[in-house]
Order: structure tokens, then sequence, then C-alpha cells
């Protein structure tokens, strides 16, 4: 029998590493930025078409490389960061496979210009599919300059799996965040379409944090400190009363590199323990620095999973940092109900000598002392007719006047108590446990969910508005301004034209403030920053299909933020409203996240429970 194993040809073997190393744009965007960084750039530029589907381009003024070099980079397991396999326990730098522009190469057209400072002119190299197609000699400033065109052009299969725009953006924005709150000290600056989305100039973490994530992150922000033997902790947490639904602003970085792990986001909720709202999230942006040798890296190919020696331990100081944080700057409340505050001793006793109270006694006081008695005041009885000048002329008045004078109405009235107009009607719904509504119905009773049922109807509402353009918005007294980081700012302004047929009316946008004057009818204003944060985090978690719609999407949003929550009391106008609105729906018996709306239950049913 002829022999049947054979070595893949060179090309098919980076295009199958390349489904481990390139999933989407933003893998190809987290793999140059950090050769970037270990190139030692001190400002980098990512440039970005079409979600990076058309274009993705990393300029930096790093290094470079020779000829030689910037040849041998696009060959699989070429590395200048590991020599030794004992390096892998002890990294400094982002990358150590040597597989990043090698399979980047194979499934998109690469195009390199790259020149030391040493040299006088740079290279420019072009990779088509794994295949060279140039070499020239080029004037370019001193650094890299890598941009990577029609991703997947060679695969198409991979091209179609990929999502939406808006979707490829965000994860392309999350990768950024990931690297540039890592460096601080590094310049970067991320440009989409020709239009600036971020400007970092290098400083501290603070500064870096607030301008990623907008001016008014920096009230929200509490620092932690703490060093010990195993690890050194610094970073910032959030307050909790600015804690979101989503768990979008959690970031762990450890030797300044963003890793994923659920074991320690535990440690902080476990600190926020009793201070935070059900459903709500912390967010963190925390720095650890260990020993290299203690964590390993290399256990999986998006290299975000770190192993580390003694866990518990990490876990426990993280935890008790974090919580010393909260109580040192009176984040955490004291929550004891039976404490007097009339009890507390004032800062200003410290220290001070107290003296037992005197009790002084009037020892010449006599109770029974006739000097006592004279000096009381006098009381005289008042005359005992005087009440009897209060009727005098009465009698005569009565003497004088007659019944006969009297008119009488010639029918008689006979009236209930109660008029019959407003006589109520019985009661056909109830509410159980302020969750569902009870209808009796024919054959039986009706129970319907109140938050899924209102859900359905304002769905339908605003689906009908956003598609006829019919909305009615009520204006503002003062223009309501609010604020949110660039990322989210992209997400709205892509929705900006759906928002204002639903009702919104902006009266400015821009990158750093959103101005509104008019909201749609039955939004409250207080309401309106809870149903953006609701909207950008489906936008950001949406998985959307062939049939995608922002109208849609809108719609289930803003119908989940302004729906009737469970536990709220409704009035029975309210319930039989809720109730006739429903089955006027078209689809009244499943909510927009396709689960049951309502049940019936019917009496041969409950004759079957007490037999």
């Amino acid at each position: 029998m002829a022999d049947i194993i054979q070595l893949l040809p060179d090309h098919v073997a980076n295009q199958i590493a390349a489904g481990e190393v390139v999933q989407r744009p933003a893998s190809v965007v987290k793999e140059l930025l950090e050769n970037a960084i270990d190139a030692g750039a001190t400002t980098v530029k990512l440039l970005v078409k079409n979600a990076g589907k058309i274009l993705i381009q990393v300029i930096d003024d790093g290094k470079g490389m020779s000829v030689t070099d910037a040849r041998l980079s696009f060959e699989r397991h070429a590395t200048s960061k590991i020599k030794v396999a004992d390096d892998l326990f002890n990294l400094h730098t982002k990358g150590f496979r040597g597989e990043a522009l090698a399979s980047i190469a194979a499934i998109a057209h690469v195009e390199m210009k790259t020149k030391q400072a040493s040299d006088e002119l740079g290279t420019l190299l072009s990779v088509e599919g794994s295949v060279f197609t140039s070499q020239e000699v080029v004037a370019t400033p001193n650094g890299s300059s890598i941009a990577v065109k029609n991703l997947f052009f060679n695969i198409p299969a991979r091209r179609n799996f990929l999502k939406s725009d808006t979707v490829e953006l965000r994860h392309i924005i999350d990768e950024f965040h990931r690297v540039v709150l890592a460096h601080p000290t590094i310049s970067f600056s991320m440009y989409h379409n020709g239009s600036d989305l971020f400007n970092l100039l290098k400083g501290n973490f603070r500064q870096r944090i607030v301008s990623t994530f907008g001016g008014k992150m920096n009230e929200k922000l509490v620092p932690v400190e703490e060093t010990t033997e195993v690890l050194t902790i610094s970073g910032f947490v959030g307050k909790p009363e600015y804690s979101k639904k989503s768990r979008g602003e959690q970031f762990f970085f450890v030797n300044n590199r963003f890793i994923k792990s659920p074991y320690l986001n535990h440690a902080i909720s476990a600190a926020f323990e009793g201070v935070l709202q059900p459903g709500k999230h912390p967010c963190y942006f925390l720095n650890l620095e260990v020993d290299p040798k203690s964590i390993d890296i290399n256990i999986h190919p998006t290299k975000t999973e770190i192993k580390f020696d003694d866990e518990q331990t990490i876990y426990a100081i993280l935890r008790a940092a974090v919580k010393h944080s909260l109580g040192q700057f009176s984040i955490a409340p004291v929550l004891d109900f039976d404490r007097d505050k009339n009890l507390d001793t004032p800062y200003g006793f410290a220290g001070g000598q107290t003296a037992l109270p005197k009790v002084e006694v009037d020892r010449a006081f006599n109770p029974f002392s006739n000097s006592n008695q004279s000096a009381a005041p006098s009381y005289s009885k008042p005359a005992g007719n005087a009440w009897e000048g209060l009727y005098v002329g009465l009698e005569s008045k009565s003497n004088t006047d007659s019944f006969s004078q009297v008119n009488y109405e010639s029918d008689e009235m006979t009236s209930s108590i109660f008029d019959e107009s407003t006589e109520r009607k019985a009661q056909k719904t109830f509410q159980l446990h302020n969750k569902y509504i009870i209808n009796t119905i024919k054959s039986g009773m009706l129970v319907i969910d109140q938050n899924r049922a209102h859900e359905r109807i304002l769905y339908e509402e605003f689906l009908r508005k956003t598609t006829v353009n019919e909305a009615v918005s009520q204006q503002l007294l003062f223009p309501l301004e609010l604020k949110f980081s660039n990322s989210d700012n992209t997400i709205l302004k892509d929705l900006q034209q759906a928002l204002e047929t639903t009702g919104f009316v902006f009266s400015s946008f821009t990158d750093e403030n959103i101005e509104l004057t008019g909201v749609p009818v039955g939004v409250k204003e207080s309401e309106v920053h809870i149903v953006f944060e609701q909207l950008i985090h489906d936008i950001e978690h949406e998985v959307p299909d062939v049939n995608f719609s922002v109208s849609d999407l809108l719609s289930k949003s803003l119908a989940k933020s302004l729906a009737i929550k469970n536990g709220k009391k409704l009035e029975r106008e309210e319930q039989e409203h809720i109730v006739n609105t429903l089955f006027s729906c078209k689809e009244p018996s499943i909510s927009p996240a396709n689960k049951t709306v309502f049940t019936t239950l019917k009496v041969e049913e409950l004759d079957k429970k007490f037999n």
C-alpha cells in the first residue's frame, strides 16, 4: 500500500494557522499593535476602513527592520522575541510565537514599509496569500507601516462569517482599549473611514482612562494601591453608584498584558458585596505586577488567559485591597441600624478629661411654707347664671314663627344612597404578587406576565413608528446633555437617524457631548440615559442574522428599557388597558425575546386539583 501521509504546503499550513491567530479583523489589530509596542514605538496610529474588512493599517516609530528581517518576518515561527524554550517563562514582550505576520499574509494582501534609524532608505514588501509579489527600496520614516487589505479574500466562507460593520468595529475598539490602557506612556490614535475616533496623548494611567472613556469617568474612579511580596496592585475601581448592567469596563492587566480571569473577577464582586444593586457589575482598571516565572501565558492562542502558581493567595490579596480602598474612601457604608448617633463621641472630645456631673440641691426649699401659699394666684368662680344670657330672645322668635309659611314639594322623591351611574363594575382583572395579571375568561382564567406583555406592546408600537415615521416627540423645557465614551458615541451616531424616527430630537451631536431637546412621548427625562445605555449594550452583544434590521433592534431595546418592571403595583384601569392592548397586537403570545407572555388555566385543570 502506498504511503498516504504527506507534508502540507506552506501556504496551506499558514491558512490553517490563521484560523487560530486571525478570527476577525480585531485579531489583526491586536497582533499589529502588539508588534508595534514590542518594537519600542512611542507613537502608534491605527487606520481602519469598513470595520477592517477593506483596510487595517498600523504606523509606528519603532526600531524598524532590515531587508533580511523584513523578508524573514513573514515566515512561520520566525521571531526575535524568544530564542530558547526557557524564555517562555520569562516573557517581557507581547508576541512570542512568530505566527502573526505569516498567518495574516496567508489570508490577506499585506504591504509593509520599514526602515531602521541607521539606514538611509527603507524597504517596501508586498505579499498576497503567502506569495511575495514585489520588493522595492523606498523612502519612508523610521519605524514600520503595515497595511492589511482585503481580509479573507481567498476564504469566502470566513468572510461571510463576519458580522455587520457596527459589531466588527466594536470588537476592534475593544482590542484597541485593551492595548492603550496597558501602555499609557505611548501615544495612540485611531481613525475609521477618515474620521478621528481616538487621539490619546501619553500620560499616567488615570489620564489614559479618562481620555479613553470620557471626562465623566474621572469622578467615578477610586484608587487601589497594594504592595506585597507576591504581587503589586495598582489601578482604580468604579464607585458602586456608577455600576452598569454590562461587563464592558472591566480590565485586568498582568505585567502590562490584558487578561480574562473569571476567578479574579469573582474577587472584585466579593469585595463589592453589599454595596452593589442586584444585576449590576462593577467597573475596574487594575494592574497586577507579578514575577514572570510564576505565571504561564502560553496556554491559549489568544494569550488572554494566564495560569498563576498560587491563585488563592492572589484572590485573597485582591479582594482585601479593593475592600480596603472602598472603606478608606467611605464608599462602603456601615449598615448598623441599631446604632444611636447620639451615643457617638465627637472627635473634639478625643483625649480630653471627663468629670462626673454635679447634683445641686436647694436645701432651703419647703413646699409647705406659708409664703409659698400666699404667692399662689387667687381664683374666683364666675356667676352660675351667666350662661343663661346666651338664650335671651330665642323664646320670642320661636313664638312668632309659624310652620304655615313652609312650602313643601308637591312630588315625593325617593332616591338611593348610591348613584347607579357611579356604581362599581365587577372587577375582571387583578394583580398577583405585583408580577402577573389574572383575567377571568369563559373557560377559566388567563395569567399574563405584565413585564413581557408591556414589552410586546411597546415593541410593536415603536416598530410601527419607525416604519411609517409617525413618532410624536415631547419638547423638553431645558436641553438634556448626555456624555458617553467615544466608542459609545460612535454607536449612537450610526443610530441617530433611527432614533429620530422614534421621537428623539438632537440639537447637537459631537464626539464628546449629546444634547437632546425632545424625547418620545412616554419616556421620562430621567430614563433617557438608561435607555441609551441599554441600547448600546444590546448593539454590542447582539448577534445579527441575515435579516438584521436596525429599527427592529432599536425597537426591542427601547421596549426592554421602558417596559413595566415586575414588582410594580398596577391600578385596575392599568391592568385592563394592558390586557386589551396586548390582544390587539399581531403576536400577543410571545415577547420580542421569544418568551411566553401568557398562559391559560382551565376550569377542568382546577377541578383535577381538588380530586
